[in-house]
């Protein structure tokens, strides 16, 4: 049986296409994604899943779908953007298809009936994965746009908040990931020529930014927009981090920027560290599972500032299919649903 699970994001939709053999265990997984910035081309989504799956998509028995793109402002509220995603990926596909929800896999009328139970559910999925590896651990998910912190005891997720509104005020959900956020939202001030220096509040620069200057990403990984719409070398994002203090590249040095870029770093995985250490401290936690695209950059940098054990998700997947974890957990749940 050979199951594509997609997560459909605001700004990445992500592929996991995993062949199960008659046992049910994984025999071959293959992944990838397409930036599709869904407040401007959800129109298109039908369109990038046929692109995603490729040549394969005859091969295809069923498909499993998680999602957080409803929040783009694209839709009016998150219940327009559910139903418009589900509409889309029912319009798509005639095998059969399910839905991540807070509570596991629901078919498309169950959906309808109640949309916000799949609404921003991706993180539902991942955890299943890291619920393999360790029954007892925080999930720690960095993505391009947000961090997931999820606390597993017993060998199950035990989030106390269940839309992205409550995660936000429990600390499991954190917005800031390793590409899209913007500067002006991880610091106020910036250290420079032996001072202290208030940022400006513009779309100047973003987190890819500071993470290629400091040649955690490459230019490939740069896989979103940039703020200025040019390019993506590593001039570029100097020139685009020298704004965030109202400057340019005559007046702020390539050592002064990437001074700058460490600090905000460390500001950002001091952030992401305070909510790990809140959520560790509620549920008595001791070890931390990290994932996605900012595993080895944010999250793990994270862990260490809680001083928390981690154990990479890359001693389970490759590094490749942690990048698009949510989409593999979804479908291995795809999987169960269609067995049970």
């Amino acid at each position: 049986m050979r199951i594509a699970g997609f997560d459909i994001g605001g700004a990445n939709t992500d592929l996991a296409i995993i062949n199960f053999d008659q046992n049910g265990d994984m025999e071959d997984i293959k992944v990838d994604f397409r930036y599709l910035p869904m407040w401007m081309k959800n129109e298109e989504l039908g369109d990038y899943l046929i692109d995603l799956i490729g040549d394969e998509i005859n091969q295809i028995d069923a498909v499993g779908v998680s999602m957080t793109a409803e929040l783009v402002d694209a839709y009016e509220t998150k219940k327009d953007g559910v139903l418009d995603i589900v509409k889309r990926v029912q319009d798509t596909f005639d095998i059969p298809t399910a839905y991540v929800g807070l509570s596991g896999m629901i078919d498309y009328s169950q959906v309808c009936s109640n949309p916000l139970q799949v609404a921003a559910a991706n993180w539902i999925a991942t955890s299943q994965i890291a619920s393999i590896m360790s029954s007892d651990c925080i999930m720690v998910d960095v993505g391009s746009t947000t961090t997931d912190i999820i606390p597993i005891k017993n060998g199950s997720e035990c989030a106390r908040g269940r839309s992205d509104l409550e995660r936000l005020g429990t600390g499991e959900l954190v917005y800031s990931g390793t590409l899209r956020t913007n500067v002006a939202a991880l610091v106020d001030k910036v250290p420079y020529d032996d001072g202290w220096f208030r940022v400006s509040s513009e779309l100047f620069a973003i987190s890819a930014d500071v993470h290629h200057v400091l040649d955690n990403i490459t230019s490939e990984e740069y896989s979103c927009d940039t703020p200025d719409g040019s390019g993506k070398t590593k001039k570029d994002s100097m020139r685009r981090i020298s704004r965030v203090l109202c400057g340019d590249l005559d007046i702020l040095s390539s050592s002064d920027i990437e001074f700058i870029c460490d600090y905000i770093y460390n500001q950002q995985a001091l952030k992401i560290s305070e909510a790990i250490i809140d959520v560790a401290e509620r549920n008595s936690l001791t070890q931390v599972i990290t994932t996605g695209l900012g595993m080895n950059i944010i999250a793990s940098k994270a862990a260490k500032i809680a001083e928390i054990d981690l154990i990479g998700m890359d001693e389970f997947l490759t590094h490749e299919e942690c990048v698009v974890a949510p989409a593999v957990g979804t479908a291995l749940m795809m999987g169960d649903y269609l067995r049970y």
